[in-house]
């Protein structure tokens, strides 16, 4: 099923139309109206429908077309969710072209541009105005859209139930824009056939909201709503620093792998030559990364499973002989349970790879807001491996070039995340962690170990 938001602000004339039309597509549907405080007679029109395909939602007032969207957004049921305006400068009869490449199963997020399909020759100005709002958007995503202020957009559920909008007026497609492009969704772009209208036809988005999207596409930038998924996207970017974990676990690893907490998969992408390997977490979001980008691959199985609660002889079938735990030990308040479970789903052969944070003294505001229960030395860790009945068979330090970033930020300066000149300098200087392999360092802002059973 596909779930329709028709936002509508005074459509008096326009919006019986575009229901007559919603409701002949050939889909399994629901169509949500939102009416975002009409004083035209829209409200009364809307107040006598009696459709059970056709939910209607009130404004008291009007809130602005961000508002309204985020209001629909809430009540969505459907698998893929579209955004229809009101007016009739967009087709509804082109809603199936749109959602195809989702039913494909290849996008997240398909944007309708108007501007490589058959359009109306509008006004000069908005063109010049979408071009400036494409090429400020295109720069700081690093991306190549064509129409940004498209009103037909049509997403996965997830996408939409993972984005914190804000917006509430024009500036929500500036936002939308800005966040799916922050969180790497697949996004794809179809032409579609638009019919632009005038300002005396009822056209309500003016020259001055440039400005308004603009201030959305820079403030998305450098705003995170969601700490650990923006630190997890952050370290995903980070690629020599992600390349340097893989070539330090690179030589421990065997055939049948098994990944805890995998995240979003910033390392995965490199564990793919595996006979068999199985991604878990814990988090909804990061599944659903998980699965577009791994989903596809045979040798793959992404499981929400977690380590201290879950069925364990779902894993044990799987006869790992490689473990990955990496960064996962410090968000779970029971590592030693954690460390335990892992123990009784191992054969004799298999090896477990833990990389956690060091040195306890570096614990700020950081680890506070990244859900950090702990760092750790290298002793107490020996101690709680040994403990649960690891034979251990490496701890190292490692990464110095971190630890002053860290103490800087969590210690001093008590921020919650990352700046990206920070990340960006970090991974560009990644190059000398490499010369921390030629010593055995007595300190670093990470411990790695490898482990069997004793």
């Amino acid at each position: 099923m596909i779930s329709i938001v028709v936002p509508v602000y005074n459509e008096k004339p326009t919006i019986p139309i575009v229901l007559d039309k919603l409701k002949k597509i050939a889909l399994e549907k629901e169509i949500i109206v939102v009416d975002d405080g009409s004083n035209d007679g829209t409200k009364e029109y809307l107040k006598n429908i009696a459709d059970p395909e056709i939910k209607i939602i009130f404004h008291s007032k009007n809130l602005g077309k961000g508002s309204a969207l985020r209001t629909g957004f809430k009540y969505v049921k459907g698998e893929i969710v579209v955004i229809q305006d009101a007016d009739l400068e967009y087709h509804p009869e082109e809603i199936p072209i749109l959602i195809k490449p989702i039913l494909d199963g290849y996008a997240d997020v398909v944007y309708g541009s108007r501007f490589i399909g058959t359009h109306r020759v509008y006004l000069f100005t908005h063109y010049l105005g979408n071009k400036i709002l494409n090429l400020i958007a295109n720069i700081l995503y690093n991306t190549f859209l064509t129409d940004l202020m498209t009103g037909y957009k049509a997403f996965r559920k997830e996408v939409i139930k993972n984005l914190k909008l804000k917006a509430n007026d024009f500036g929500i497609e500036a936002e939308i824009t800005a966040e799916i492009f922050k969180h790497n969704f697949r996004v794809y772009e179809v032409p579609i056939s638009y019919s632009g209208r005038t300002y005396e036809e009822g056209k309500k988005i003016h020259w001055y909201h440039l400005f308004t999207e603009i201030y959305w596409l820079i403030r998305q930038k450098f705003t995170a709503y969601d700490i650990s998924l923006d630190t997890l996207l952050k370290m995903g970017a980070l690629r020599n620093y992600n390349y340097f974990i893989y070539e330090k676990i690179k030589p421990f690893l065997n055939k049948r792998i098994l990944e805890i907490g995998a995240g979003i998969g910033n390392i995965t992408k490199y564990l793919l030559h595996a006979e068999k390997l199985v991604v878990t977490d814990i988090d909804e979001v990061n599944l659903f990364y998980l699965r577009n980008r791994f989903g596809v691959y045979p040798n793959v199985t992404i499981l929400n499973h977690n380590i201290v609660s879950s069925d364990l002889q779902i894993l044990k079938d799987y006869n790992f002989d490689t473990i990955l735990c990496l960064n996962v030990l410090e968000h779970i308040e029971d590592d030693k349970k954690a460390l335990m479970d892992i123990y009784s789903i191992m054969k004799d052969n298999t090896k477990v790879i833990i990389i956690v944070p060091a040195l306890s003294n570096l614990k700020g505001s950081l680890d506070n807001s990244l859900g950090h229960y702990r760092r750790y030395n290298r002793e107490n860790l020996v101690k709680l491996l040994k403990s649960v009945g690891f034979s251990v068979e490496k701890v190292d330090y490692f990464n110095i070039l971190g630890g002053l970033g860290w103490f800087l930020n969590s210690k001093i300066l008590k921020r919650k995340k990352f700046s990206l000149i920070q990340t960006w300098l970090f991974d560009k200087f990644c190059w000398l962690l490499k010369l921390e392999n030629r010593f055995k360092l007595p300190f670093g802002i990470s411990l790695f170990a490898v482990c069997k059973k004793s």
